[in-house]
């Protein structure tokens, strides 16, 4: 059974003009979504899922799915605010969305088979979706708590306009993800890769090599289960219903599977240069990018 590519755009709102995802960076007007898309299905993806906000809907499917129409099968979910288990009501008001793994749990209904997750404003890159195409559509049929992470390495996914805040991983042996630990302020300085630590002075020194989650999952469906039943218990949590801006977030839902025994999570190598608009002066160098990629043959004219 072919994966499935579930990508995060429930933050797409209606003015289409402003829109970072939907800005047409590539040389024939291309949006960072497009790329993907084209890297899935050529890396054996068989179907797309997007989360939007349902207010968006009529303008989502004119502007972004007509586009794909011929090429892959298509469905959309939607995430909302009041989208909560049963028992549960939306704090007085909160408006900020639940969050990443929130946004995967609106999958639930669409996806019956393995599936990749990603953010539709990045730049993954081909062999991305080469190495995560292959982990899936090799897993035996009924797998479950077997995941996998594309382990970009962090010297692959720096911006030259400033810091970047990036979850640095750690693994054992056999590759397995063992923790995952955020840090805001990474940059080169002079030739060498440094996070600013805890402390916020020490600039501490890492290989180009070392793995950083770039928010690029993949998982098989019992996911969904183990995401209902965690949530319940952050829901549940007097902080997290307090706290109006609290978000549930995937690595969150990942690290509790890890240490429980319920799950691993195999870090996938890249070769793969990840870039994507983090500041507004990022933008002519990923036009420049772009345009490279076309002109050395790597994607075609017309993509769809």
């Amino acid at each position: 059974m072919k994966p499935t590519l579930f990508l995060l755009a429930a933050g797409m709102g209606s003015r289409y003009g402003g829109l970072k995802q939907l800005d047409g960076l590539g040389p024939h007007g291309e949006t960072i979504m497009d790329y993907s898309i084209y890297d899935a299905i050529n890396a054996g993806f068989g179907k797309l899922v997007f989360v939007i906000r349902k207010d968006f809907e009529d303008d989502f499917r004119r502007i972004v799915l007509s586009k794909y129409e011929g090429h892959i099968p298509c469905e959309v979910v939607f995430q909302a605010l009041d989208a909560l288990p049963e028992g549960f009501t939306c704090p007085e008001g909160r408006t900020k969305p639940w969050g990443t793994n929130h946004a995967v749990m609106m999958g639930e209904t669409a996806i019956n088979e393995p599936f990749a997750v990603l953010n539709c404003d990045d730049f993954y890159d081909r062999d991305a979706f080469r190495v995560m195409g292959k982990f899936l559509s090799e897993l035996p049929e009924g797998s479950t708590g077997k995941y996998a992470m594309v382990g970009f390495r962090v010297g692959n996914t720096l911006s030259e306009s400033g810091t970047v805040s990036r979850g640095v991983c750690e693994n054992d042996e056999n590759h397995h993800l063992t923790s995952v630990v955020e840090r805001t302020k990474i940059e080169r300085q002079g030739g060498v890769v440094k996070f600013l630590d805890d402390d916020g002075e020490t600039w501490v020194s890492i290989p180009d090599t070392t793995p950083v989650s770039m928010n690029f999952w993949g998982f098989t469906p019992d996911y969904f289960a183990y995401s209902r039943e965690y949530f319940k218990k952050f829901l549940s949590n007097p902080k997290n219903i307090e706290n109006l801006k609290s978000e549930f977030f995937i690595p969150l839902m990942v690290d509790e599977l890890i240490s429980t025994g319920k799950a691993t999570c195999e870090v996938l190598d890249t070769t793969s240069k990840w870039f994507g608009v983090t500041y507004p002066e990022d933008r002519p160098e990923v036009v420049e990018k772009l345009a490279k990629l076309h002109a050395d043959g790597i994607y075609p004219e017309k993509m769809f």
